[in-house]
């Protein structure tokens, strides 16, 4: 098992001024392991990694990582209403959704324009969860419910998710879980608690590879809970890490704020699956979304490989251009190790969406050739996280 690193604990005031950001339960647990960067992500701390990000992705890999995620703020809905208003914030059909099950939902803006794409848990009847992207849904669920006549609660509650993820994730899960974990499928989940502290237990992750996430209902356990995972990870070779940007990229996974933002609809990024324009009940954004729909978009996310030297993940977006003229841009990039070349995302005119289309991108590294692929780039059918 990775021990606590001796190192000096990374000075939370080159990035912090004052009590407006928030740390994690597991904060503590994060500098005693050594983590060497943070990002601000709703409004709290994000630890970014604690090793090199390249050795990281092999770890994740080959064995296991645990993640500080309890930047995935909740926004809970109870109340006699709730499956009735949380209809109306998501394109999904969740009369479909059981008890015990998630879904990978979006939040729609009147427009059509991605509010956010959080993992949505169905707890109750009338009880959801939402687990966010780095956007304010909690403001825009209240707005939206003053709008409305129905009877909702809407809070944000102490829940704190880590992410256990990798091959041997599940071993890890057995010691602490025991065999009901094999019976978990895929965006389902089941409540629990270990040494009496109390949790949700989820078949999820945003690696592509076999994972599981651990929601924390009790914030003042949370060094306790970190600890725990990593006893039972110890044979298992469990280390910490940040989330790995290679491997969510190879895997075609987005990041909101970066690969989506308000100002794109769910066609344009390739999540045109996650509209059901005909469930029955209202949403907001539904005759947009079927407007778009059906006259079709005019620029599109596209898989890419930059023919360059290896190139580090991209702190801004980099132009694209074909024919002297630019026409997109680069929304996430960087090297895959395994894969052996540069990859990413790009948004361009659906002109240039074409897969073989030749595009010119503007990197750190100078002008480099690109090239419209399909993606994702590793595992097209999801069947290791499946697996």
């Amino acid at each position: 098992m990775m021990q606590p690193a001796e190192v000096r604990p990374f000075d939370m005031r080159l990035i912090q001024r004052g009590a407006r950001l928030r740390r994690s339960p597991y904060f503590e647990a994060t500098q005693r392991y050594g983590c060497r960067a943070y990002t601000v992500y709703n409004h709290m701390f994000l630890p970014s990694y604690y090793d090199d990000p390249v050795a990281e992705y092999w770890h994740l890999l080959e064995h296991v990582t645990l993640w500080d995620v309890s930047v995935e703020r909740q926004v809970e809905i109870t109340g006699p209403d709730a499956l009735r208003f949380t209809q109306l914030l998501t394109p999904r059909d969740l009369s479909r959704c059981r008890v015990g099950a998630g879904r990978y939902a979006l939040i729609t803006a009147e427009d059509g324009g991605i509010i956010n794409d959080p993992v949505l848990l169905r707890l109750g009847e009338n009880h959801f969860w939402l687990a966010l992207a780095d956007s304010d849904v909690l403001l825009w669920a209240k707005g939206v419910a003053m709008r409305t006549d129905m009877r909702v609660e809407i809070r944000e509650p102490d829940v704190s998710p880590l992410q256990v993820q990798g091959p041997k994730s599940r071993a890890v899960m057995e010691a602490l879980f025991g065999d009901r974990v094999n019976d978990l499928p895929y965006y389902n989940f089941f409540e629990t608690n270990l040494d009496g502290i109390p949790l949700v237990v989820t078949r999820t992750g945003w690696t592509g590879e076999v994972g599981y996430e651990i929601y924390l209902r009790d914030g003042s356990r949370g060094v306790e809970l970190w600890e725990r995972i990593m006893e039972a990870g110890a044979p298992h070779n469990i280390r910490p890490t940040g989330p790995s940007d290679i491997r969510r990229i190879e895997a075609g996974l987005l990041n909101y704020g970066a690969d989506m933002t308000l100002d794109n609809n769910p066609y344009e990024v390739g999540l045109g699956r996650l509209v059901e324009p005909d469930k029955e009940a209202q949403f907001i954004g539904k005759d947009a979304l079927r407007r778009i729909k059906a006259k079709g978009v005019t620029r599109k996310l596209v898989g890419v490989e930059i023919h360059a030297d290896p190139l580090d993940l991209n702190e801004t977006v980099w132009p694209v251009s074909s024919k002297g003229a630019r026409v997109g841009m680069v929304t996430s990039a960087v090297y895959s190790p395994r894969l052996k070349r540069n990859i990413g995302y790009a948004m361009v005119p659906v002109a240039h969406a074409a897969v073989g289309t030749e595009l010119l991108v503007e990197t750190p590294l100078g002008a480099a050739k690109a090239t419209v692929v399909t993606m994702p780039f590793v595992d097209p059918k999801k069947q290791i996280p499946r697996s």
